[in-house]
């Protein structure tokens, strides 16, 4: 998107530049005047097309660092938001995870119990794994 804005301001310098040189031209060339104050006009359209060229390369300039400024505000909360996102996907694993230990851990010593029982006797003095 932005590639699309720079070739449009590009387009319109263009556009701008040649028109106001073909218009000078046009001028000059139908104008009855003396060749002095041809050339006197001439540098004048000429540092008005300069300044105008300026003014919109400036405002140009601005709006580019506009749409930096708000791409780089969208990619900041993209990245907070994966960040939170990652972080909450972190805490449900750590929950799952303790989830899977104690039933783990029951299904263990269930086990042993129910070995115990198998063999009629009194709970072993292993220690547990």
């Amino acid at each position: 998107m932005a590639k699309d804005n720079g070739s449009d301001v590009v387009a319109f310098l263009t556009g701008f530049v040649v028109g106001g040189l073909v218009g000078a031209a046009v001028a000059l060339l139908f104008a009855p005047q003396s060749g002095e104050e041809t050339r006197a006009q001439i540098r004048s359209k000429g540092v008005e097309v300069a300044e105008k060229a300026k003014e919109e390369a400036e405002k140009a300039r601005l709006r580019a660092e506009q749409a930096l400024e708000e791409a780089r505000a969208k990619a900041e909360a993209v990245a907070a938001d994966l960040r939170r996102r990652a972080e909450e996907l972190q805490a449900q694993g750590q929950v799952v995870l303790e989830e899977s230990r104690k039933q783990l851990a029951e299904a263990v010593e269930g086990t042993r119990k129910a070995v115990t029982r198998a063999r009629g006797g009194a709970p072993s003095e292993e220690p547990a794994a």
